[in-house]
């Protein structure tokens, strides 16, 4: 069954190009889906259609089988419930004003879920591999793999269905985006992941399909074995030529 479904979706801001052209593409439950392409190839504008944060000239969004009815205020609170997102940066990502308790607790409380928030905060950190002993600590106290580690609890604590990932690693060292990609890796075990990234080696190493995306066009999508063993279009062939290997 599917959780995501776009069909021939179409984008463009006013008097510019198209930034996106006849994108459709399923996303199946438990998925780890790959979307790379270089700056400009449509991902961010896809992702804010995905976060119902812009609508489609064009074609239409489907979740669980259901419109995205960016518009309904009552669907996008469902929605946002089973739909969370980690940002590329994991400096600019955090408020940091707030306790990481407030932070990872910010879904819980914007979106009413009962229960005990602090059990549950806690719950997310250890599942990320942090202790719950820092819900009294600031941002400012922890490296960037850390934070990013928080930033990612706060996506999961409320249980969502789907996860979308931002050029989650980008802005990490190599050793810690070894370490967040295995993380991201464990956790699509329990939900369907969109991993956004322009690092094929990334992308690669994480998910089980990969779409490729140039100039708001998908050329080429399909298992990740076989794009890496087979890849049909020249824009794919370039990116794999220029993927610097991640240590296994």
């Amino acid at each position: 069954m599917s959780v995501l479904a776009l069909d021939h979706v179409s984008f463009g801001y006013a008097r510019g190009r198209p930034v996106l052209e006849d994108v459709s593409l399923t996303v199946r439950r438990g998925a780890r889906i790959g979307l790379v392409g270089e700056s400009g190839s449509g991902k961010t504008t896809l992702l804010r259609l995905l976060l119902g944060l812009a609508r489609p000239d064009a074609g239409q969004i489907r979740f669980e089988g259901a419109p995205l009815d960016a518009a309904s205020a009552r669907f996008m609170r469902g929605y946002r419930r089973q739909v969370q997102t980690v940002f590329q940066d994991p400096y600019s990502s955090l408020d940091p004003r707030q306790t990481v308790f407030g932070i990872v607790a910010e879904p819980l409380r914007s979106l009413a879920i009962p229960g005990a928030h602090r059990e549950m905060v806690a719950a997310a950190l250890v599942s990320v591999g942090l202790e719950p002993d820092i819900l009294h600590r600031y941002p400012h106290e922890f490296s960037g793999g850390q934070r990013q580690r928080i930033a990612i609890a706060r996506a999961i604590v409320a249980k969502p269905k789907l996860l979308l990932a931002d050029e989650a690693v980008s802005a990490l060292d190599l050793s810690t985006r070894v370490h967040i990609v295995e993380l991201f890796r464990r956790l699509a075990a329990d939900m369907t992941l969109i991993f956004v990234s322009h690092d094929l080696g990334v992308v690669a190493s994480l998910c089980d399909e990969i779409v490729i995306l140039q100039h708001g066009r998908i050329v080429e999508s399909g298992p990740t074995r076989t794009i890496l063993d087979t890849p049909q279009h020249a824009y794919t062939r370039a990116l794999l030529a220029s993927v610097p290997r991640m240590p296994a």
